[in-house]
């Protein structure tokens, strides 16, 4: 509980003797740079081989001759738009940039640069932390929407490569009962999860104390609490929304 009370305290400081509005614009641009376009790699390969691999599976466990082929298409739609491409992301991206923002932290913490900047009367927390967590929210909705695009792309190329199903098939599913509210639901998950994400990974590298083992073992924390936070949030924006 004195972790939780600290983490809303940790929260409640972002806006506290802010900065100018021009530095906040300059800082959240240079970390939607380092956050956003730094993951498209990673987030492209990944989004293809997901959405290649569930049209597979889908494809080969359903068998019965009464259900058409472009139910393949309409599963995979789903499935990809509503929890894959927001859910799966997000643990990579806990991975990559939760690591990394707990790590950058912790370092300015045991050298500190942090304590410099509260010396000269500047509040850390706000400086460093609130660009970072308005970055996320900026380029991880965004990141969302293009897995979900490359995840539906790639079980059409696997479809056109494997031939286990007809993409004029797969395609009719993809534009079959389409429902917009998951679109939706899929931004709302993005922004909790980016919001999960940077906050907890700056909250533990903040916090750090010690030397270059406890920096590393923050950045481990970060991405295991962070995990923790999205599979919960997955399930109680289900609960919530879905219902």
């Amino acid at each position: 509980m004195r972790r939780v009370g600290q983490y809303i305290m940790f929260l409640g400081a972002l806006f506290r003797n802010p900065e100018s509005f021009r530095t906040y614009v300059r800082l959240t641009f240079d970390e939607c740079i380092y956050v956003g376009w730094n993951s498209i790699v990673l987030v492209t390969i990944i989004s293809l081989f997901i959405g290649a691999v569930t049209m597979l599976q889908t494809a080969y466990n359903i068998v019965s001759p009464f259900i058409p082929d472009s139910v393949i298409g309409l599963i995979v739609r789903e499935t990809v738009i509503s929890e894959l491409a927001p859910t799966i992301t997000a643990i990579v991206f806990a991975g990559k940039v939760g690591s990394s923002i707990a790590g950058n932290l912790g370092t300015m913490r045991i050298t500190e640069q942090i304590d410099a900047l509260e010396v000269m009367g500047i509040n850390s927390v706000s400086y460093l932390v609130l660009p970072k967590i308005l970055a996320t929210l900026i380029t991880y909705p965004m990141l969302v929407v293009m897995a979900a695009f490359l995840g539906i792309s790639g079980g059409y190329i696997a479809a056109e490569v494997t031939a286990v199903v007809a993409p004029v098939d797969y395609v009719q599913g993809l534009t079959t009962q389409f429902n917009p509210f998951i679109g939706t639901f899929a931004i709302i998950k993005s922004l909790v999860f980016a919001f999960s994400i940077s906050s907890i990974s700056a909250f533990m590298g903040y916090y750090t104390k010690g030397g270059a083992l406890e920096v590393g073992q923050a950045s481990t924390k970060a991405v295991t609490v962070s995990c923790i936070a999205i599979l919960f949030g997955d399930f109680l924006l289900a609960q919530l929304l879905l219902n």
